[in-house]
């Protein structure tokens, strides 16, 4: 089954009024010729209303890195999936290793993320991954499902088709050291028999994202695998030409 390609930026914690104008404007302007593939940037909470404004009538759509697990109430400094919803987010990131690792958040809390935006018809993209020691010790596999069980346990088998999976080996999250296409592809497989486990036919339809490095020099190379449906791009999302690149490779 062919998988619409899904390029999508991760800008982290950076970004400025007078830079996100520029990247922006540059994105749109060399948009033009990649209509085979899905393109969205995932912001931080505070830029939202300026990419909204910005990129509303281009053919580019845009998420939150992150939604509070709670749908309403006494919770300081959480970002409700509604009010993402009010900027018109058509994703919002889940379980990135980031959040997993220097926020502490287990698996459960990142379940109960996917439900609040499942909720409101975001699209959630839920990060899975291992560490180096994990992969050394042979636990890729037992890791992963366990990441992904937890989301795959709490939403109901119809809302299936309505997420994206993300494998984003943490080893290979800033450090320019990327997993082999052959690599990824087969954690890829792997994950998209973790879905068939719940559903055949929406398994074949859940784009799962590579989300380790992804440059324009592996990005062709990666795309051409059978389970690879794109990319989830961190700091080559922040600078125009090489997140374009990547994009034209997922024509």
């Amino acid at each position: 089954m062919t998988r619409r390609v899904l390029i999508a930026g991760n800008w982290k914690m950076n970004g400025s009024l007078a830079k996100n104008a520029l990247l922006l404007s540059e994105l749109c302007n060399g948009m033009h010729d990649f209509a085979g593939c899905e393109v969205a940037v995932c912001v931080p909470f505070p830029y939202l209303a300026q990419v909204q404004s910005a990129l509303q009538t281009s053919s580019i759509a845009w998420g939150a890195q992150d939604v509070s697990g709670y749908a309403v109430g006494a919770y300081t400094g959480e970002v409700s999936a509604a009010m993402l919803k009010d900027f018109s987010c058509g994703f919002g990131l889940v379980g990135h290793s980031e959040r997993r690792v220097y926020h502490a958040e287990s698996d459960a809390v990142v379940a109960q993320k996917t439900l609040r935006l499942l909720e409101v018809g975001i699209t959630p993209i839920v990060c899975v991954g291992e560490t180096l020691d994990e992969r050394n010790a042979g636990m890729t596999e037992t890791v992963v499902a366990r990441q992904l069980s937890a989301v795959l346990s709490v939403i109901e088998k119809s809302a299936l088709s309505n997420i994206v999976v993300a494998y984003e080996p943490v080893w290979a999250i800033g450090t320019g050291v990327t997993a082999t296409p052959a690599m990824a592809q087969q954690v890829h497989a792997f994950l998209r028999g973790q879905l068939a486990l719940v559903n055949v036919e929406s398994a074949q339809k859940v784009r799962i994202l590579y989300g380790g490095s992804m440059k324009p020099d592996n990005a062709a190379a990666l795309l051409q695998m059978e389970d690879i449906d794109g990319g989830l791009i961190g700091g080559a999302s922040l600078k125009s030409g090489e997140f374009l690149s990547i994009v034209a490779a997922g024509r």
